[in-house]
Protein backbone atom coordinates (compact mmCIF):
# COMPACT_ATOMS: atom_id res chain seq x y z
CA UNK A 1 0.00 0.00 0.00
CA UNK A 2 2.80 2.51 0.80
CA UNK A 3 4.19 2.06 -2.57
CA UNK A 4 1.05 3.07 -4.22
CA UNK A 5 0.80 5.97 -2.28
CA UNK A 6 4.53 7.11 -3.05
CA UNK A 7 3.92 6.62 -6.56
CA UNK A 8 0.72 8.72 -6.88
CA UNK A 9 2.40 11.00 -4.64
CA UNK A 10 5.34 11.17 -7.36
CA UNK A 11 3.58 11.10 -10.51
CA UNK A 12 1.67 14.64 -8.81
CA UNK A 13 4.40 15.59 -8.25
CA UNK A 14 5.47 15.19 -11.96
CA UNK A 15 2.70 16.46 -12.93
CA UNK A 16 2.83 19.58 -11.25
CA UNK A 17 6.59 20.04 -12.30
CA UNK A 18 4.48 19.72 -16.23
CA UNK A 19 2.11 22.35 -15.09
CA UNK A 20 4.31 24.81 -13.56
CA UNK A 21 6.95 24.24 -17.28
CA UNK A 22 3.70 24.74 -19.09
CA UNK A 23 2.78 28.01 -17.69
CA UNK A 24 6.22 29.08 -18.03
CA UNK A 25 6.26 28.58 -21.57
CA UNK A 26 2.98 30.50 -21.81
CA UNK A 27 4.75 33.51 -20.02
CA UNK A 28 7.40 33.14 -22.27
CA UNK A 29 5.57 33.44 -25.53
CA UNK A 30 2.09 35.78 -24.73
CA UNK A 31 4.08 38.09 -22.06
CA UNK A 32 7.20 40.74 -22.99
CA UNK A 33 7.17 42.18 -19.37
CA UNK A 34 7.75 38.31 -18.15
CA UNK A 35 10.68 38.06 -21.28
CA UNK A 36 12.37 40.95 -20.04
CA UNK A 37 12.18 40.45 -16.61
CA UNK A 38 13.34 36.60 -17.03
CA UNK A 39 16.15 37.72 -19.60
CA UNK A 40 17.38 40.40 -16.64
CA UNK A 41 17.32 38.04 -14.07
CA UNK A 42 19.41 35.19 -15.86
CA UNK A 43 21.99 38.03 -16.07
CA UNK A 44 21.62 39.36 -12.68
CA UNK A 45 21.78 36.12 -10.79
CA UNK A 46 25.42 35.34 -11.74
CA UNK A 47 26.49 38.86 -10.99
CA UNK A 48 24.30 38.33 -7.50
CA UNK A 49 27.42 35.90 -6.79
CA UNK A 50 30.07 38.75 -7.62
CA UNK A 51 27.90 41.50 -5.39
CA UNK A 52 27.16 39.98 -2.76
CA UNK A 53 29.90 39.65 0.19
CA UNK A 54 28.53 36.13 1.49
CA UNK A 55 25.54 33.76 1.19
CA UNK A 56 22.87 36.16 2.82
CA UNK A 57 23.41 38.84 0.41
CA UNK A 58 23.59 36.48 -2.56
CA UNK A 59 20.03 35.19 -1.60
CA UNK A 60 18.50 38.72 -1.33
CA UNK A 61 20.14 39.43 -4.33
CA UNK A 62 18.78 36.52 -6.18
CA UNK A 63 15.39 35.77 -4.28
CA UNK A 64 14.66 40.21 -5.36
CA UNK A 65 15.08 38.52 -9.05
CA UNK A 66 12.71 35.30 -8.51
CA UNK A 67 10.00 37.68 -6.34
CA UNK A 68 9.62 40.18 -9.77
CA UNK A 69 9.18 37.05 -11.67
CA UNK A 70 6.77 35.22 -9.23
CA UNK A 71 4.77 38.67 -9.43
CA UNK A 72 5.00 38.96 -12.93
CA UNK A 73 3.38 35.42 -12.96
CA UNK A 74 0.72 35.99 -10.69
CA UNK A 75 0.01 39.27 -12.32
CA UNK A 76 -0.39 37.62 -15.25
CA UNK A 77 -2.49 34.91 -14.59
CA UNK A 78 -4.99 38.41 -13.04
CA UNK A 79 -4.96 39.41 -16.30
CA UNK A 80 -5.52 36.03 -18.26
CA UNK A 81 -8.62 35.21 -15.61
CA UNK A 82 -10.03 38.66 -16.43
CA UNK A 83 -10.21 38.62 -19.87
CA UNK A 84 -11.32 35.63 -19.42
CA UNK A 85 -14.54 36.88 -18.06
CA UNK A 86 -15.23 38.83 -21.42
CA UNK A 87 -13.52 42.40 -22.99
CA UNK A 88 -16.37 44.19 -20.85
CA UNK A 89 -15.12 47.59 -19.30
CA UNK A 90 -16.17 46.74 -15.67
CA UNK A 91 -14.54 49.07 -12.70
CA UNK A 92 -13.37 45.69 -10.89
CA UNK A 93 -11.69 44.51 -13.95
CA UNK A 94 -9.82 47.61 -14.19
CA UNK A 95 -9.28 47.57 -10.76
CA UNK A 96 -7.78 44.13 -10.11
CA UNK A 97 -5.63 44.32 -13.26
CA UNK A 98 -3.98 47.77 -11.77
CA UNK A 99 -3.49 45.93 -8.82
CA UNK A 100 -1.71 43.43 -10.11
CA UNK A 101 0.19 45.95 -12.46
CA UNK A 102 1.13 47.93 -8.71
CA UNK A 103 2.39 44.25 -7.37
CA UNK A 104 4.91 44.04 -10.15
CA UNK A 105 6.14 47.55 -10.22
CA UNK A 106 6.57 47.92 -5.97
CA UNK A 107 8.25 44.12 -6.68
CA UNK A 108 10.73 45.69 -9.36
CA UNK A 109 11.36 48.76 -6.60
CA UNK A 110 11.96 46.06 -4.04
CA UNK A 111 14.39 44.49 -5.94
CA UNK A 112 16.01 48.12 -7.19
CA UNK A 113 16.47 48.83 -3.44
CA UNK A 114 18.16 45.59 -2.73
CA UNK A 115 20.82 45.75 -5.62
CA UNK A 116 21.27 49.35 -4.87
CA UNK A 117 21.92 48.82 -0.92
CA UNK A 118 24.05 45.90 -1.56
CA UNK A 119 25.87 46.99 -4.11
CA UNK A 120 26.80 50.83 -2.93
CA UNK A 121 28.26 49.19 0.48
CA UNK A 122 30.01 46.48 -2.01
CA UNK A 123 31.42 48.92 -4.22
CA UNK A 124 31.09 52.71 -3.19
CA UNK A 125 31.22 52.72 0.93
Amino acid sequence: MAKHNQAAGLRRVWNATLYSVAGIRAAWSNEAAFRQELVLCLLLVPAAFWVGDNAVERALLIGSCLLVLVVELLNSAIEAAIDRIGEDVHALSGLAKDMGSAAVFISLWAAAICWGLIGYERFLA
